[in-house]
């Protein structure tokens, strides 16, 4: 019962250190949330398979895309 209850607690946590940084940033958008900005998960140079950024851009395809 202990560990049902310390479970709970951390992803009550979890969920609401997400809501809480979803809520403080601008618009609720994550900085840098592309795989091609990461040099350890993109070694290829590959685009970003959501949006089609390169590694070099500095600004989402999809934000452009939007407005």
């Amino acid at each position: 019962m202990k560990l049902v209850l310390l479970t709970i607690g951390l992803l009550a946590l979890a969920f609401a250190g997400i809501a809480i940084k979803i809520w403080s940033k601008k618009d609720g958008k994550f900085a840098g949330t592309c795989a091609s900005q990461s040099p350890f998960l993109n070694q290829d140079g590959q685009a970003c398979g959501m949006c089609g950024k390169m590694p070099d851009e500095q600004d989402c395809k999809k934000d452009l895309i939007s407005e």
